[in-house]
């Protein structure tokens, strides 16, 4: 997969640390249309937790590289939050919003990375 491994490893540290689920990584380099090299897509139980996980997220990126989102969305309701970094999306998601959007199987033309759950 082509693009930045640091941002991507960052993010998943964010989401982890709030015990961020089914963590996956879909990487668009190859795609010609998509508009970001990678998204990393995750869920919360919760509406609570997925605010918290986007948090997390946040705060982890600009610790580690000084760098905010270019745009985040979603908070209202926090069923899906959308963090933008240019180059990687981050979708957070409740698990039943996560299973209708399916973006695993939107772009199945992608290269997908499935990490395991921490327990």
């Amino acid at each position: 997969m082509t693009f930045n491994q640091d941002i991507i490893d960052i993010i998943t540290e964010g989401i982890q640390e709030k015990k961020g689920r089914g963590i996956t990584i879909i990487g668009l380099s190859g795609i010609d249309m998509a508009s970001t090299g990678a998204f990393v897509v995750c869920e919360g139980r919760s509406p609570s937790q997925v605010s918290a996980i986007a948090d997390s997220v946040r705060e982890h990126v600009q610790k580690a590289t000084g760098r905010k989102p270019m745009n985040y969305d979603g908070y209202r309701n926090s069923q899906w939050i959308i963090v933008d970094y240019g180059e990687v999306m981050l979708h957070v998601f409740l698990p039943e919003t996560r299973q209708y959007y399916n973006l695993e199987d939107l772009w199945a033309d992608a290269e997908i990375c499935r990490l395991p759950d921490l327990d």
